[in-house]
């Protein structure tokens, strides 16, 4: 139910025209635009060992944010050569 009074707030305002546009940051959204670019080009393929258990847990941790095994790897690389 909070979530739906939210939403409804967020539209009431949306509407109401109270939201303020923010300043576009170039370099930022280009910087980020990049790493999407990166994301979707999927061009080369790897193979890696990991134990089974890490496997395991990558799976299960995948599962808990609704997302495939392999999505989330990449995600993980992404996180550590982009910070």
């Amino acid at each position: 139910m909070k979530k739906r009074n939210e939403e409804e707030q967020l539209i009431y305002e949306f509407e109401n025209d109270e939201w303020l546009k923010v300043e576009e940051k170039t370099e930022e959204i280009a910087r980020y635009r990049q790493i999407a670019s990166a994301t979707v080009t999927k061009n080369k393929r790897i193979n890696i060992r990991l134990s089974e258990k890490d496997l395991e847990m990558l799976k299960i941790r995948a599962i808990e944010e609704g997302i495939p095994y392999q999505t989330l790897i990449t995600h993980i690389i992404h996180k550590y050569i982009y910070k």
